[in-house]
């Protein structure tokens, strides 16, 4: 009986440090998380770029497609929140449902408008302008790593703007930016 429970008890013991040796920390040869990583910039600001997420989409309720980013924060404070679209129309940008940015449980959700058009840009390419969007301000009181996540039916991949030279999708959400605020 002893022998029994010895025995098993290395085996259990042997498990887990293979097990433990096994896992893979965040952002090191876990393609997943380096994807989705995000630093916050020396000037405060953060980019959230859609290609650089993780991303679910829904057919059939495009209006839940979600793109994820795992984000360091290093200065917490008042942000000015900016959203970057491709679009063929520079009078409508076309979202049907508001924008949802979720930053550890501050939620802002706006129905993105256009306030400026970037001229000379080499993030799109015709027939498509970029706009940028101000969709408000949020403030993020604690520096550490957030889960941050928007949800927009413009949340689409990426080959499905063109085919066979016909637009497919009016509009197509780029990327979040958030810049520090300024008093």
């Amino acid at each position: 009986m002893g022998k029994i429970k010895s025995t098993l008890a290395i085996i259990m013991g042997v498990t887990l440090l293979l097990s433990c040796n096994n896992a893979q920390s965040p952002g090191r040869g876990n393609e997943q998380h380096s994807i989705n990583k995000v630093i916050q910039q020396s000037d405060g600001s953060i980019a959230l770029h859609v290609k650089k997420s993780e991303s679910y989409r829904d057919k059939k309720n495009p209006s839940t497609n979600t793109a994820e980013w795992n984000v360091i924060m290093s200065k917490s404070g008042r942000f000015d929140v900016w959203l970057s679209s491709a679009t063929t129309d520079t009078t409508n940008l076309g979202y049907e449902n508001k924008v949802l940015l979720n930053i550890h449980n501050n939620v802002l959700e706006t129905l993105p408008v256009i306030n400026k058009v970037v001229k000379n840009t080499n993030e799109v390419e015709a027939p498509y302008f970029k706009v940028d969007s101000f969709l408000g301000a949020m403030y993020i009181q604690d520096t550490g790593q957030y889960l941050v996540q928007i949800i927009s039916d413009k949340i689409l991949p990426e080959d499905v703007h063109i085919a066979d030279n016909k637009v497919i999708e009016k509009t197509k959400l780029l990327s979040v930016t958030l810049t520090p605020a300024i008093r």
